[in-house]
């Protein structure tokens, strides 16, 4: 299983999980099975490139997003396209996926999605 948090550098595991998951320069992609952390740059429209960060994440095979929050917009594509997606991770990615290893982060939803994000 791939999971992804957004992340503001490129420190691996160490870094620092980033606030905004659509704008965040890029994402740590976390495998559960070979336990190898890779980070991949945003190159979403967000930053001045193409698509969106989900579709992104998608194409890397991530099946789950552990992250700050985000908007509604990105909750609906990313559970179009099946990545499930957990809210509340800060600190360290080594924090965020130790939380949601431990059922500690809470599952994303139209509800408790950032709506200040609600223009994206």
């Amino acid at each position: 299983m791939k999971v992804s948090v957004p992340v503001m550098g490129d420190k691996g595991l160490d870094e620092i999980v980033g606030g905004h998951f659509g704008k965040s320069p890029g994402y740590v992609i976390y495998d559960t099975e070979s336990k190898t952390a890779v980070t991949i740059k945003n190159t979403s429209e967000h930053l001045g490139g193409v698509g969106f960060p989900p579709e992104l994440l998608a194409k890397n095979g991530v099946n789950v997003v552990a992250c700050s929050n985000l908007g509604p917009k990105a909750v609906d594509m990313l559970a179009s396209l099946n990545i499930e997606v957990y809210v509340g991770a800060r600190g360290t990615v080594r924090d965020a996926l130790e939380a949601w290893q431990r059922g500690e982060l809470e599952a994303a939803s139209l509800n408790n999605a950032c709506q200040e994000h609600g223009h994206h």
